[in-house]
Order: structure tokens, then C-alpha cells, then sequence
């Protein structure tokens, strides 16, 4: 496409200045509606200004974001990982991320569970509601690595506490031997559960409660919220490419 115009030029080095970087697949969007582009240099800046977390910490909630399964967005999880080396993380950092956001795939069974249980109670079946000894330990060792209890746990131990200790040692890994503070941890869990790709509210009010715990503030959580919130801009950092190609086959045709 062509050449960039000298409005177009001031935009991009503005959100070099605003947002610390640039990538390529921003060039295209650019060009087509630079007043759009302004609008989200706007709309993206607000928590780089005025927020209070960390910048390292903004980008590592923006790979937790891109990297989750309902999202798996591999140019911003480059991006962002970029960017949080830059601000100083480390490898072991970026892996304790994608450690912490692996456990999205337990919502299946955070969400199927109750529904099984419900049903199983209209189909008439007999389910046993008290803990057994063994299950009673799982609670506990839960709670001490993990923090806290959620009665979302209940069913999903008692219909199956072999696969309740599996994952219990697979969501412990970056509490027993991770480097990021809990706030932060939490942080991430509010993020990947409050992004638009998911929207699952039990695990955003839980997770918010425990960073509150962890002496997170409601300025830091609504960073994390505004942050989060523009997700929506990826519909143009992948169609404006597809567009940019089909207009280019059509100047072909023609």
C-alpha cells in the first residue's frame, strides 16, 4: 500500500510514545482509517498513563490474554512477550504466565460439573455429599497451595478426586515454585476469565477476591479490566490483513 501520510507518520510515532512500541501488523489499520487509529491510540493509552501496575506486569497480562485457549492470538503473544522483555521479565516469568493460564480448560469442569449434578438429581440418582477422609485431605492441601476454597470445588472433588489431585498439582506448579507475587498471579486469572473470548464471572469474582486478599487495590483491578478490554482491536489486526490481500487480488482482476 501506499507511502504513509504525514498525519498518518504523527500517529505512529504518538503511540510509539504512548504504548512503547510498534508492530507491523499495525501499518495496514493505519493507512486505511487513521482517524480510527487515533480514536484506539486514545482508547488503548488510558491505563499507560494513569495506571499504577508495573509495565512488565501490563504485558504479561496482555500474553496471558493472547496466549489463552479461547484466544490463541500468536502475533501478540510475540508482541507482548517482546515487549515484556524488554521491561525486564524473565523467561521463567513468561513461562510461569503460561503455566497460570493453562488452567483454563478446568472451566469445563467448573461449569459442567453443577450442571451434571443437577441433572443426575432430576434423573433421581443418589449422590453421596460428604466428604470422605481422602477427599477432606484434597481440600486441605488445596487450600494451602492454591489459598482459598470456592464451593465450585465441592461437587467436582466428590463425583471424582483422582482427577480433583491431578489438577491440584498442575494449577500448584507456579504457586510452589513460581517467581511472580500472588497479586500478580491473580491478576492474570482475572484477566483471562474477564476477557470478552470468555466472560466466565465465577472465576473473575473469585480471583478478584483473592487479589484483594493479597492487598491488590480497586485502581489495579480496573486496570487490568481496561487492559483486557481491547481484545476487540485483534478483529482488525487479523481482517485488515485479509482485507489488505483481496484488495490487492482485485487490482489484479480488474
Amino acid at each position: 500500500m501506499n507511502q504513509l501520510t504525514e498525519r498518518q507518520k504523527a500517529l505512529k510515532e504518538k503511540f510509539i510514545s504512548e504504548r512503547g512500541y510498534w508492530a507491523e501488523f499495525w501499518d495496514d489499520t493505519l493507512r486505511l482509517n487513521e482517524d480510527f487509529f487515533e480514536a484506539y491510540i486514545k482508547f488503548s493509552a488510558v491505563p499507560w498513563k494513569k495506571g499504577s501496575l508495573d509495565p512488565k506486569v501490563r504485558e504479561l497480562i496482555y500474553v496471558a490474554i493472547d496466549a489463552s485457549t479461547t484466544h490463541l492470538y500468536a502475533p501478540g503473544i510475540q508482541a507482548h512477550m517482546q515487549n515484556a522483555f524488554r521491561y525486564g521479565a524473565t523467561p521463567e516469568e513468561i513461562m510461569e504466565v503460561f503455566e497460570l493460564t493453562s488452567v483454563l480448560g478446568i472451566h469445563t469442569c467448573t461449569s459442567g460439573v453443577p450442571i451434571l449434578v443437577e441433572e443426575l438429581k432430576n434423573a433421581g440418582v443418589e449422590l453421596n455429599e460428604e466428604l470422605t477422609e481422602r477427599q477432606k485431605m484434597l481440600k486441605e492441601q488445596f487450600i494451602e497451595a492454591r489459598g482459598y476454597w470456592s464451593e465450585l470445588w465441592d461437587q467436582f472433588l466428590l463425583l471424582d478426586d483422582e482427577f480433583f489431585q491431578a489438577y491440584l498439582e498442575f494449577s500448584s506448579v507456579p504457586w510452589n515454585k513460581g517467581t511472580l507475587e500472588p497479586k500478580v498471579k491473580e491478576f492474570i486469572y482475572i484477566a483471562i476469565d474477564v476477557a470478552t473470548t470468555h466472560l466466565y464471572d465465577p472465576g473473575t469474582r473469585i480471583h478478584i477476591k483473592n487479589a484483594l486478599k493479597y492487598g491488590a487495590t480497586k485502581e489495579e483491578i480496573m486496570e487490568v479490566f481496561q487492559l483486557v478490554s481491547v481484545l476487540g482491536i485483534h478483529t482488525c489486526t487479523v481482517g485488515v490483513p485479509i482485507l489488505v490481500e483481496e484488495m490487492k487480488k482485485n487490482m489484479v482482476n480488474k
